[in-house]
């Protein structure tokens, strides 16, 4: 009860709702040159084509249709145009720079959260989580092939090398497994490695993520049930209402998401007031580095200073003008 009354609190104290929508604005940035960089590693091994087909024709039957109607023509602009020869690597490294503007921004929520300030440097917190928004782009491409191989296409392809019909079942069962393992994978790298913080442990599922996961599932399934038989936003939104709709997906994901953070560091909070420590107020985990933030703080020490000499200068000229003016006086 103590955990779940301070995450609450602690959700609506570090602004968790508005660090959400912020979440959501780079995510929307971040879609698309995060789909050229999936394209542009799907290429390298020639399944750009028929993998992103496969996508978008399974997409277009759990999506609702005004926002389908809406990104579909963006969708396959961009997913289909030619992987780039050449400049293939340029191209996924620019590609890769737009894409992590999430993930960065997912870090800086997590040390609201976690109640530590940025430390690492520019260069040391920049490399780190290209590396890292890298890796989520692989888990992507790895999701992508296992789900296009489902229903039909994972069919044509077992009859094409051989495998029987319960070999087929299996893997349709299996698939949701792996698919299962990569958002379970995907959630503890930001959970980890985003906030600059060193936790205990790298584990693949704590409390947080596993809540985290299993209410975006059943609220996307809400959220997208309600809008295909209940919501009328083409009445309000026009011909918006597409965007409206996905940016309230993804609203509610990344709400949840940092809903799932606060509960893991409010059960870090809770043991470790357990053991004895003085965490009340501000966790005790360590941080990863604190060059940067040390830095600051003495920029910040030194403005203040400046500010008090300011301060005593000032009153030091009035004193001496009232007192050159009692002696003009007498």
């Amino acid at each position: 009860m103590f955990i779940l009354k301070s995450t609450l609190r602690e959700f609506t104290t570090d602004g968790c709702l508005d660090l959400a929508a912020s979440l959501t604005y780079r995510m929307v940035l971040a879609i698309f040159p995060a789909l050229i960089a999936l394209v542009s590693l799907l290429s390298l091994f020639g399944q750009s084509g028929t993998t992103v087909t496969a996508v978008l024709d399974e997409a277009q039957g759990t999506v609702p249709a005004e926002t389908w109607d809406t990104v579909q023509p963006a969708l396959e602009s961009i997913l289909t145009a030619p992987a780039p020869g050449v400049g293939l690597i340029i191209g996924l490294l620019i590609a890769l720079w737009s894409a992590s503007s999430y993930v960065k921004a997912f870090g800086r929520a997590m040390n609201v959260i976690y109640e530590v300030p940025e430390g690492r440097g520019g260069i040391k917190l920049n490399v780190q989580m290209y590396l890292l928004t890298a890796l989520l782009l692989v888990l992507l491409t790895v999701a992508l092939m296992v789900f296009v191989l489902s229903g039909p296409v994972a069919q044509a392809v077992g009859s094409a090398i051989g495998l029987g019909i319960v070999a087929m079942t299996v893997w349709n069962i299996a698939q949701w497994f792996l698919l299962g393992f990569v958002v379970i994978f995907a959630v503890a790298l930001l959970y980890y490695a985003t906030p600059n913080v060193q936790q205990p442990k790298f584990r693949w599922i704590s409390i947080g993520a596993l809540v985290a996961i299993v209410v975006a599932v059943l609220a996307s399934a809400g959220f997208f049930f309600y809008v295909s038989n209940f919501g009328n936003y083409n009445a309000t939104y026009g011909a918006l209402a597409g965007v409206i709709i996905l940016l309230l997906w993804l609203y509610i994901i990344n709400a949840i998401l940092l809903f799932g953070a606060e509960i893991d560091s409010e059960i870090e909070r809770a043991r470790e007031l357990q053991a004895g420590i003085s965490a009340e107020e501000d966790l005790q985990l360590p941080a990863r580095d604190t060059k940067a933030s040390d830095k600051k703080a003495k920029k910040q020490r030194e403005h203040l200073e400046r500010a008090r000499n300011l301060r005593r200068s000032a009153g030091h000229n009035r004193h001496g003008a009232v007192a050159d003016h009692r002696e003009l006086s007498g």
